[in-house]
Parts: C-alpha cells; sequence; structure tokens
C-alpha cells in the first residue's frame, strides 16, 4: 500500500462505523477504485485494507464479493484481490449491452418530459466546467454522470443499477488509457447534442444518434486501448 492511497482510505474511516455493512465498503471501495486511486492491476491487501477502513476480515471480504459480482474486482489463485483489467472482448461486451440499455431507454420514452433531462443538462455543464479547467479526468466523470442520467430516463431500478455497474467496468478502461483529453474531448460536442435532441422531445432522433454515437466510442476506445496495453 502507498503512503497516499492508504492515507486517503484512512480518511474515508471517518465515513464508517463500528456497525458499517460490506456494502457501505463496497460503495467506498467502488468510488476509490473508479477515481483511479487503486489502478488496473493492483493488488489489494486485506491486511492493510481492514487496519485502515478499521473493519474485520469478514466485513472486507463480503466487499470483495460484491465488487468481484460487479466487474471490478478478481480473486487471482495464490495471489489474491486485484482490481480487474479489461479485455478488449470486455469492452465489446460493455458496448453491446449499453446499447441495448440506454438506447433501450430512450426507444421506449415515446414523449419525453421536459424535467427528465434536467439530469442530462447538469451532466453537461459540469463536463463543460471541467474541460474549461483542463481536468480531463473530471470530464469522464461527467461523462459517466451524462450516461447515467440517460439510463434514468427509463424509469426502472434495474436498468439504472445495471448502467451504474457497466459505467464502474468502463471506467476501469479509461484509466489504462493514457491520453484522457484525446479520450474525452470528442463527446463533449456530441453529448450536447443528445441533450438538444432530448431537450427538443425528438427521442427517436436521439435515439439514432446515440447508436451512431456508441459506434464511434466503441472503435476509438478500443483503438486507444490496445495501444495503451501494449
Amino acid at each position: 500500500m502507498t503512503d497516499e492511497w492508504g492515507a486517503r482510505l484512512a480518511g474515508d474511516r471517518a465515513l464508517l462505523d463500528r456497525g458499517s455493512t460490506a456494502e457501505r465498503v463496497a460503495d467506498i471501495l467502488r468510488q476509490r477504485i473508479t477515481e483511479g486511486v487503486f489502478l488496473p492491476g493492483t493488488r489489494l491487501s486485506e491486511e492493510n485494507l481492514r487496519e485502515a477502513l478499521g473493519i474485520s476480515r469478514n466485513t472486507l471480504r463480503e466487499a470483495f464479493r460484491l465488487l468481484s459480482h460487479e466487474g471490478l474486482l478478481e480473486h487471482q489463485l495464490n495471489r489474491g484481490v486485484f482490481v480487474r483489467l479489461l479485455s478488449v472482448e470486455d469492452i465489446r461486451d460493455l458496448y453491446a449491452m449499453r446499447r441495448i440499455l440506454e438506447c433501450g431507454a430512450l426507444r421506449n420514452l415515446g414523449v419525453v418530459p421536459p424535467e427528465a433531462v434536467t439530469g442530462v443538462g447538469a451532466a453537461i455543464e459540469a463536463a463543460g466546467e471541467a474541460a474549461a479547467r483542463g481536468d480531463w479526468s473530471a470530464v469522464g466523470t461527467a461523462n459517466m454522470r451524462f450516461h447515467q442520467a440517460i439510463a434514468d430516463l427509463a424509469g426502472s431500478r434495474r436498468v439504472a443499477e445495471a448502467v451504474r455497474a457497466l459505467l464502474a467496468e468502463l471506467r476501469l478502461v479509461f484509466l489504462v488509457v493514457a491520453d484522457p483529453r484525446q479520450l474525452h474531448e470528442p463527446y463533449l460536442a456530441a453529448n450536447r447534442k443528445l441533450y438538444e435532441l432530448l431537450a427538443a422531445g425528438d427521442a427517436r432522433a436521439a435515439e439514432e444518434a446515440l447508436q451512431r454515437y456508441f459506434d464511434d466510442a466503441e472503435a476509438q476506445l478500443l483503438a486507444a486501448y490496445t495501444a495503451a496495453a501494449s
């Protein structure tokens, strides 16, 4: 454990209490993984994490189990628990699921309630502000919020939870790519165009645009990920 993320997790200890559940511990670890505190391929020391967070072995192992089920961690026999390093096949599968869930949310939307796109617009503004200050990691986070807001238009808790898990996995891919600006900058305008279509109430055109968006994004991400991982 490095001093940097050891101190970060020690700060997280204040968010927990002696009765904290594995779900709360998993929430903290999930957040730190998607922020890049733990990079893909990192081995997570059970002893150090327990000490930093002040939790029991059983609680931590249950949190590991939950995050493994989400695809963020993997247990390697006789080696321990690691943050997953996704494969090219994983990326293709993630985009296949995103097309089903996010495009499906727009396809079945029918009439677009004006108040329903508030979250989409807020994510657009957050991305623009982050880009203006050159914080491309924060642009990536805002992009995740944008797509979560699109999924939320389905009005389904299960769809929202499924997309949240997919986006957390996708963030593992972003963390490997060397140039986050090159990765995220092209989608500032594309996201705004999608928002404008939704704000205008044209769910059908928004769905068609999102299909093209995913085609372009998948190809770009595969190329960038392959280059970074080679």
